[in-house]
């Protein structure tokens, strides 16, 4: 049965003053925030400091200088007359500088087939920006996995077959990234981007063996990044971070909010292309403890994060090895990130490529199964499927 509209109406405007009532509220608090950003940014970096000192975990730490840069933007300052203006700028930056992306589909066990077993599939892009003509040297390719029966039993904790596939697909796409940046070792004139976040607070929900298990591989990517020097960025395109909000609310005494998070407070006033300063992310996590930064090892205090305008939405959170920074290589990386924007038209051109690479569509989900059942017929091996996909199976031969 269709959706009632008028029911649907009705029931919106009998609400409308709690909406109205919640927006006024969260107005009055961003202000506050607004107010408290437009004070702590004419701060000196010392004074900061100082009052920052006296918290264990404030959210975030400044790493750049930060005076000077009224609301915290740094401005890039980039207009073009037109796009092949913009090309240009593009092509004077990343020509020669490869970029490298990984993505990850799966098709999770279904219920139609027992035991149960899930596909794996990582796929990635390799782009060198060589001149026209010189398109052999891209790289794009997959690999993929079966996750047998045994790979995929369910833990006493009672870890979803679903969380087992993640983790799967994760370990892959982090192992993918650390083989390029090994095999690039030494080359600033690279750029790796991890399509999520280096920092797994998603992870503190989980059981401890699954926390730990997205730490550590969070941990190897940054190890590898620092050791072999080869930039690496974790792009986030829409954050929920709060790390700027924690600290102004150290600083400035701030209500809590859940309504605000730092883009939206921070991109206010910013133009494409501009920036945060830089600052080193010290998120809490219960109890003002310091979360599952605490289980980074000697990376704990070494993820490093701003924001950057890439398009009409609240800025992207773009996270990076704090030793970038001290290598002096961060602008030069910022506008290789830039250049990828440009291409991409307002994302990053090598994350989207490699996420078409590597997707599972519908099709490739039927083509599994039949041949699953194909081999499992000829391999006497006792899958059992249900009388439903089947036929769906047959049907589609």
């Amino acid at each position: 049965m269709p959706l009632k509209q008028s029911e649907l109406l009705q029931i919106l405007n009998q609400k409308q003053s709690e909406f109205s009532e919640f927006y006024s509220r969260a107005s009055a608090t961003h202000e506050d925030y607004r107010r408290a950003l437009r004070k702590v940014s004419a701060q000196s970096d010392t004074a900061l400091t100082e009052l920052l000192s006296d918290y264990a975990h404030p959210g975030a730490r400044p790493l750049e200088t930060l005076g000077n840069h009224p609301n915290w933007i740094v401005p890039r300052n980039l207009k073009w007359q037109n796009r092949e203006q913009s090309l240009q700028w593009v092509r004077d930056r990343l020509m020669g500088i490869t970029t490298f992306a990984v993505d990850g589909s799966q098709i999770f066990p279904s219920k139609d087939v027992a035991p149960p077993i899930a596909l794996v599939q990582v796929g990635w892009y390799e782009n060198p920006h060589l001149p026209i003509g010189n398109s052999d040297s891209y790289d794009k390719d997959v690999r993929l996995t079966v996750m047998t029966p045994s790979e995929l039993e369910v833990q006493r904790n009672g870890r979803s077959l679903e969380r087992q596939v993640g983790m799967r697909r994760f370990e892959m796409e982090v192992e993918r990234l650390i083989e390029f940046m090994e095999d690039h070792k030494g080359r600033s004139d690279c750029l790796v981007f991890l399509d999520g976040s280096l920092v797994a607070t998603f992870a503190e929900a989980f059981d401890f063996e699954c926390r730990a298990f997205y730490a550590q591989q969070c941990v190897n990517l940054l190890r590898a990044s620092e050791q072999n020097r080869v930039p690496l960025i974790g792009y986030i395109d829409t954050s929920h971070s709060s790390d700027l909000i924690q600290m102004l609310q150290c600083l400035e005494g701030t209500p809590e909010t859940t309504t605000l998070h730092d883009p939206q407070l921070i991109g206010a006033g910013m133009a494409w292309g501009d920036r945060t300063p830089l600052f080193c992310c010290d998120r809490p996590g219960d109890a003002w403890g310091q979360g599952i930064l605490a289980e980074y090892e000697e990376q704990s205090t070494n993820v490093a994060f701003t924001y950057l305008k890439t398009n009409d939405n609240p800025p992207a959170r773009l996270e990076l090895p704090r030793w970038i920074y001290e290598a002096g290589l961060l602008d030069t990386v910022m506008d290789y990130v830039r250049g990828e924007l440009i291409i991409g038209g307002g994302y990053p051109y090598v994350i989207e490529t490699a996420d078409q690479v590597a997707v599972l569509q519908a099709e490739d989900r039927q083509l599994f199964f039949r041949l699953l059942q194909d081999w499992a017929e000829k391999s006497d091996i006792p899958l059992r499927f249900s009388r439903k996909m089947v036929s769906k199976l047959m049907r589609r031969r």
